[in-house]
């Protein structure tokens, strides 16, 4: 329940705030928010995370279904069930459903956070790629800290069991 609630709740959030902006703002304006860190910008994507694969909208959709029914149908073959990995499933299910609808209705990706430092400028992105940057990268942590658990080297007086080598007892 927790996945479905979570991922209802991305999509619903992603697609209000771009409607937000594609009512309040032409393509290419702008609106600072913090000036000389974040503006609200109306950007359109017709490519994948930092505009990659630009006017590929037929193939990210195809990769954005077959994600979907990845994550879905065997979520349990790569990762245990638990709180985090629903919250983690639930934040990419969402963000790929958030993106998908702007992707059949749209035919591009609606993009309008904006952050940028000095002359150094991030590309814009919406809550849909928000969610799955952070769904990947609390799966990822989860997994370094899990064989870092598991690599660990054993402490002082613990039996690691026998080595290659060792005589058999």
């Amino acid at each position: 329940m927790l996945i479905l609630c979570l991922s209802f709740g991305i999509a619903i959030l992603d697609q209000a705030t771009k409607f937000l902006v594609m009512h309040n703002l032409f393509i290419g304006d702008q609106r600072s928010v913090i000036p000389g860190l974040f503006n609200i910008s109306h950007v359109r994507n017709t490519g994948a995370a930092w505009g990659m694969m630009q006017g590929f909208n037929v193939g990210l959709v195809a990769l954005s279904a077959v994600m979907l029914v990845v994550i879905v149908g065997f979520r349990r073959h790569f990762m245990p069930d638990g709180r985090l990995y629903r919250v983690i499933v639930g934040l990419m299910v969402g963000g790929i459903v958030g993106n998908l609808i702007d992707r059949l209705r749209l035919g591009f990706v609606v993009d309008f956070l904006d952050f940028f430092w000095r002359t150094h400028h991030f590309p814009s992105f919406n809550v849909a790629d928000s969610a799955i940057c952070t769904g990947v990268g609390l799966y990822i942590l989860s997994q370094c800290l899990a064989s870092g658990k598991m690599a660990a080297p054993a402490s002082a007086g613990e039996s690691r069991g026998p080595r290659p080598g060792d005589a058999s007892p």
